[in-house]
Formats: structure tokens, C-alpha cells, sequence
């Protein structure tokens, strides 16, 4: 199962992003601080870190990706819901507004760009579904 690491120093926002990790079926662990977080990845294989949601970094394969913040919230409604298919106009909505002056063309273009950011990490994938938007695919 796919196993990640919630490594926050504020002790409810761990517990609530275990919690929607784990509604996804994600396997979690917490650790209040980087200290704490190596340790717990000496002893077990994590296969995804989730710092500290202000930093707006996704570590992996020993490197650390710092992805602007719309990138950020796009590759986390994703991932949060692994298989569910967003259209462009919910991700419109839910990311960027409502009131955005931006076409779902804005969706199309940071989908690109989180592809190309993970293109190399075989733990997940963005999948497009033809006439009806994208999916976040796990591989475990």
C-alpha cells in the first residue's frame, strides 16, 4: 500500500490530514518535526513526505519539488481522491475561483506542469479522461 509521511509541527492539521489520506486509502504516519521524520524513514520505506501544507514542497526519490501554490492545491485534490475524475470547470472552481477571469484552459496548462514535475515518480500519474477532465492514478 501506498505509505506517506504528514510531517507538521501543528498536531491538528496532522491528524486532519490523516484523515483524508486515510479516507483515500493511503497508509500514514506523522512525525511533528524533520528530526522525528527522519528517524521514522530510517526504520520504515515511505513512499511520499507531505511537509509543512506552507512550504508548498512534495519530497520524494530523494529530492524536494517546491511547486507554486496553485500547483500545489491542484496536485493535493488529486491525490486526495486517487481514481475520482475532477472536470476542468470543478477544478476551476475549487482552485482558482469561481470569480477567476481564467479559462479551464489554466487547468490544462498546471496539469502539464505537474507531469512534468513527476513524470520520473512511479508511485502515481495524472491521467486525462477523454471529454470529461483528469484523475490522479496510484501504482502500489
Amino acid at each position: 500500500m501506498f505509505h506517506i509521511l504528514v510531517v507538521d509541527d501543528d498536531r491538528n492539521t496532522r491528524r486532519y490530514m490523516r484523515a483524508v489520506l486515510e479516507a483515500a486509502d493511503y497508509t500514514v504516519s506523522e512525525a511533528a518535526d524533520g528530526v522525528e521524520a527522519l528517524k521514522m524513514m530510517e526504520k520504515e520505506y515511505v513512499d511520499l513526505v507531505v511537509l509543512d501544507y506552507d512550504s508548498l514542497t512534495v519530497t520524494g526519490h530523494g529530492e524536494t519539488q517546491e511547486l507554486p501554490q496553485k500547483e500545489f492545491q491542484l496536485l493535493y485534490k488529486l491525490l486526495s481522491s486517487p481514481g475520482k475524475i475532477f472536470t476542468r470547470i470543478q477544478l476551476m472552481d475549487e482552485i482558482w475561483g469561481m470569480d477567476s477571469e481564467s479559462g479551464w484552459e489554466t487547468v490544462t496548462v498546471h496539469i502539464g506542469r505537474l507531469r512534468k514535475r513527476f513524470e520520473g515518480w512511479p508511485e502515481f500519474e495524472i491521467v486525462s479522461v477523454r471529454g470529461l477532465g483528469y484523475k490522479a492514478v496510484k501504482h502500489v
